[in-house]
């Protein structure tokens, strides 16, 4: 099956809020190491999905839920020849706790134990959530939301370990991230940070992996690419984005923001528009504002399209589960 195959849409959904949605089919992308701020609830449909996450490889397959919790740091390819499809969501931490006060008995902060769950039903959830939000279902969106996470957590879920900087070298990584952070847009060399914060570079190196999960050079691309999306979704052009988060140009921000986000930086900025545009629909004529709704879906091909959407409400018609 061709690479030009794979297509993705990443959006929001105004009735949401907090909550980042995904649909893809992807076959020979590979999604590097990263973090996310929200939780990952990445639900297979067909192939399946390996991604590094705790020190080891993990598979999900179809009727599998990869599950990862914010700022834990992972990867993504394909498990299977044919690639994997799947939908997801991207619930905050405020979302997330706020279920599970509710719902759970889950003291401190709430997340998932094991990175893969086998749970058709709760997959099923995951699509019926989005294929909601695509119909323009708010009460269907929330509940599914809603019933899924509380699912989820019931069956797999606990509380988060804190995260205390106790020894030497967490601390000295703690300082350097702060400094990355401070000098997103010129960094200094591993030699210099080092240096300035009176350790060598390979103790140093070791330090930062072991509390963030890869190295100082991969972190900082990752927070720029997190940067850049806050950019985008303030209204930054993607060419002005790249250069304030200290990418050398738009094409070297487009490779790391698809590297990690799944989709390019222009089309990620467009279904942000569409969603501040929604928030304007109730000043609109109903029929006015649904003429107005064109979903896109991402193609990484030199030809991009525009569906209109089949009777379902989601550019995958008969696909979706």
């Amino acid at each position: 099956m061709a690479g030009s195959s794979e297509r993705a849409r990443h959006w929001q959904y105004a009735e949401l809020p907090g909550v980042d949605l995904l649909r893809a089919r992807y076959i020979q992308k590979t999604f590097v190491r990263h973090t996310h701020e929200h939780f990952v609830i990445a639900a297979i449909a067909d192939g399946a999905e390996i991604f590094h996450h705790s020190g080891a490889d993990q598979y999900a397959g179809a009727g599998a839920l990869a599950l990862v919790n914010p700022d834990t740091s992972h990867t993504g390819r394909a498990g299977v020849p044919e690639g994997w499809r799947y939908g997801a969501v991207y619930p905050s931490p405020e979302v997330v706790a706020e279920i599970a006060a509710e719902t759970t008995t889950i003291r401190g902060t709430p997340g998932f134990v094991s990175p893969v769950l086998h749970d058709p039903y709760a997959v099923g959830l995951v699509h019926q959530v989005l294929r909601a939000a695509e119909e323009g279902n708010a009460l269907a969106a929330d509940t599914l939301l809603r019933v899924a996470v509380t699912r989820l957590l019931r069956l797999n879920g606990g509380p988060l370990p804190q995260r205390e900087v106790r020894t030497a070298g967490a601390r000295t990584a703690a300082r350097a991230r702060a400094v990355l952070e401070g000098r997103m847009a010129g960094p200094p060399t591993l030699e210099q940070l080092a240096a300035d914060l009176g350790a060598s570079p390979f103790a140093l190196l070791r330090a930062f992996r072991d509390a963030y999960g890869m190295p100082p050079h991969a972190w900082l691309t990752d927070a720029r690419v997190r940067r850049a999306r806050q950019l985008l979704d303030a209204g930054t052009s993607p060419a002005e984005a790249a250069t304030v988060v200290g990418f050398t140009d738009q094409p070297h921000l487009n490779r790391h923001f698809a590297r990690i986000v799944g989709v390019p930086p222009g089309a990620y900025q467009r279904e942000r528009k569409n969603v501040q545009d929604a928030r304007q629909r109730l000043l609109l004529p109903s029929d006015v504002w649904q003429n107005r709704q064109h979903p896109r879906t991402y193609e990484p091909t030199t030809r991009r399209r525009n569906p209109t959407a089949p009777s379902s409400g989601t550019p995958w018609g008969s696909e979706s589960p």
